[in-house]
């Protein structure tokens, strides 16, 4: 039984330096966060969205959300207004500089993840799909 609890505890362990290491060297390699990618990425598919709607979608805490589409803006990427009927409410919704960003963006993230998965198989790939979805439930199941 110590030798399961110790390999479950480097699992977890290299999950972490995994999470860690992927996203410097995904914004290395594309120039954006996997996080505004992913908001760029939903706002692509809608015409408009609120802004508590978008950060639903991404699981982001609130203030993280603000952040990024704050320096989206900056950049030209994002437009954000207030909702006419209430004013409480900011819509956000992609520019066309945004769009272009998207679309140059996918092949920045194939080159990245054809490489991250180098040398692994595609059953290899569909195994560890399998894994990561079944701790992904039981993370969701577990009372914090």
């Amino acid at each position: 039984m110590t030798t399961r609890c110790s390999q479950e505890a480097e699992i977890l362990y290299q999950l972490q330096c995994l999470n860690k290491v992927i996203g410097t060297k995904f914004e290395a390699c594309t120039g954006i966060s996997q996080s505004r990618l992913e908001l760029l990425a939903l706002l692509f598919h809608v015409d408009e969205i609120s802004q508590s709607d978008l950060q639903k979608k991404v699981n982001l805490d609130g203030a993280a959300v603000t952040r990024h589409l704050k320096q989206l803006e900056a950049k030209g990427m994002v437009s954000r207004r207030r909702k006419p009927e209430d004013n409480r409410i900011i819509l956000v919704r992609l520019t066309d500089r945004g769009r272009a960003r998207i679309e140059s963006s996918k092949k920045e993230k194939e080159r990245f993840i054809k490489e991250m998965l180098a040398g692994v198989s595609a059953e290899e790939c569909s195994m560890l799909k399998n894994v990561l979805s079944q701790m992904q439930k039981n993370i969701d199941n577990m009372k914090a």
